[in-house]
């Protein structure tokens, strides 16, 4: 029954992601794309948008060698952007705690993002995100709810997914996951958390949503 967060935007966030992604893609490619570019990929995940940015530019799909090589340009820039000399990511504590206390509780605890899996990585580590949480980033072909349906394989209900965009909600309708937001951005009939709300509040609208979710009293 493992419990996912997204991370920016849910967990905490690094502010300007995409401009270090434009710049990565500028150093690959000889040229920056473009915010319209940007704007106009579908999907959520970093093999989406940068397999359309790639074949947009290139014509042609992009593979995982071409993917392997943005994961590195962009886990560089954020190096490079994240020293612990330069300004700290932005965390929301109480989320953070949240998912300690669900861990400590023996509850499976996973972070399911679009970042690139080294990206992620290296921001959960720099949020501080408890190592139990295990993470899962974006992989060759598989879109946000293939992510979601990975995390859930091989364990029994009830699932649960929080997130901060619709993207995220759209993912765990198709997912078949109950969904949590966080902030008021994702519209919709579903409970919602504020980036400042405290661990207990976290953790009891969770164990709410999964009691109701498992068809027990909550």
């Amino acid at each position: 029954m493992p419990i996912c967060f997204d991370l920016d935007g849910t967990l905490g966030h690094f502010g300007g992601g995409y401009v270090l992604l434009r710049q990565a893609l500028g150093r690959l490619w000889g040229g920056v794309p473009t915010e319209p570019e940007l704007r106009a990929c579908t999907g959520s995940t970093d093999w989406e948008i940068i397999g359309q940015l790639h074949a947009n530019r290139f014509g042609a799909p992009m593979d995982e060698a071409a993917y392997a090589h943005y994961e590195a340009a962009c886990l560089g820039a954020f190096e490079a952007a994240f020293t612990p000399a330069q300004p700290a990511p932005v965390a929301f504590p109480g989320l953070l705690a949240a998912v300690t206390a669900l861990a400590d509780a023996g509850h499976p605890i996973w972070v399911v993002s679009g970042n690139a899996p080294r990206v992620l990585a290296f921001k959960a580590e720099r949020l501080g995100i408890d190592p139990r949480a295990r993470r899962l980033g974006s992989l060759p072909t598989l879109d946000r709810a293939g992510l979601l349906r990975q995390a859930m394989r091989g364990c029994p209900g009830p699932h649960l997914y929080l997130g901060d965009r619709p993207h995220d909600r759209q993912a765990a309708d198709a997912a078949g996951l109950p969904f949590i937001g966080v902030g008021d951005a994702v519209p919709g009939d579903h409970p919602r958390l504020t980036p400042e709300a405290e661990a207990a509040e976290v953790v009891a609208a969770v164990l709410r949503v999964m009691a109701r979710s498992a068809g027990s009293p909550g």
